[in-house]
């Protein structure tokens, strides 16, 4: 048993999102895409005295049951009934509210990371199943694919294949969005949505393919409600596409709007670009390929 861990939880876009329908319990079933990035917070975990205490030094974040990282620590705990008490050490990189699920990455790390630190041998299904009790995305991150469509309110998961090489840009213009806030303004609707057939107009691997079309069928039925309120989000995307983009939309409940770019030099003038008014909110990253 090893007395001490430092973890990278990645970002991750919806390639593809559908709002089905709402549930009795208040959440909504979906059809979604989801896909890691390289882009990450980093983790330390450690085993130490009793008891769970956090630090997340420059966030802002809540270091105590108000952070979802200390949450899915006592859940492990208790579920694994242990004394043993952990330390952890948050360093965002990620954009806290922004779509990019860093959140629940973080969390779904202290599970991993907790399982391997204490030898518990939890499988990866209870562990997603932890997961899920915090989180609609936490069971997501929770497995080690890159990777997968997910339905359910996030967590019935299937394999899908990676992106294949290519660059994203993404753009996070730097206010938050609360998710809650854009699933109930969604008004639940089909007629007119060229997409409702879902998954079927998923072509190969979303490769980044030579003429910049070939598999690249986007949707995110969040974003009518999220740009209604921030039109800024339109403008964003028209000038990632003018930039290059093979592709550009608002990633999960937003604000954080990513391009998909084959060429690199593109990419780099885009970040160049958009940094000038955005700062530090604009990163160049890839996808995570399939293990």
């Amino acid at each position: 048993m090893v007395a001490e861990l430092i973890l990278f939880p990645p970002a991750k876009i919806n390639l593809y999102l559908r709002i089905l329908g709402r549930r009795p319990d208040g959440y909504h079933e979906i059809d979604t895409l989801m896909q890691k990035l390289d882009l990450t917070d980093r983790l330390q975990i450690r085993l130490a005295g009793e008891g769970v205490t956090l630090e997340c030094p420059g966030s802002g974040l809540p270091c105590d049951a108000g952070n979802l990282v200390y949450r899915a620590a006592e859940k492990f705990l208790a579920a694994a009934g242990v004394r043993h008490g952990v330390h952890m050490v948050l360093e965002k990189r990620i954009p806290v509210a922004a779509g990019l699920g860093g959140g629940s990455s973080d969390a779904a790390a202290v599970l991993v990371g907790l399982n391997r630190l204490l030898a518990t041998g939890f499988s990866e299904a209870r562990l997603r199943q932890m997961g899920r009790e915090l989180g609609a995305d936490v069971p997501f991150f929770v497995r080690q694919q890159p990777a997968a469509w997910a339905g359910g309110i996030g967590d019935l998961l299937e394999d899908a294949p990676s992106m294949r090489a290519c660059w994203v840009l993404l753009v996070n213009p730097g206010f938050p969005v609360s998710t809650k806030w854009v699933y109930e303004n969604f008004a639940l609707t089909t007629k007119g949505n060229p997409y409702k057939v879902g998954r079927e107009l998923y072509s190969g691997s979303f490769s980044a393919s030579p003429d910049g079309k070939s598999g690249w069928h986007m949707w995110n039925d969040l974003e009518s409600v999220t740009r209604e309120k921030y039109p800024e989000l339109l403008e964003i995307e028209k000038k990632l596409r003018d930039g290059g983009a093979i592709g550009a939309m608002m990633s999960g409940s937003g604000p954080t709007v990513f391009g998909i770019f084959n060429d690199l030099s593109l990419a780099e003038a885009g970040l160049q670009g958009f940094k000038l008014r955005y700062g530090e909110q604009v990163f160049l990253t890839k996808p995570l390929l399939d293990i």
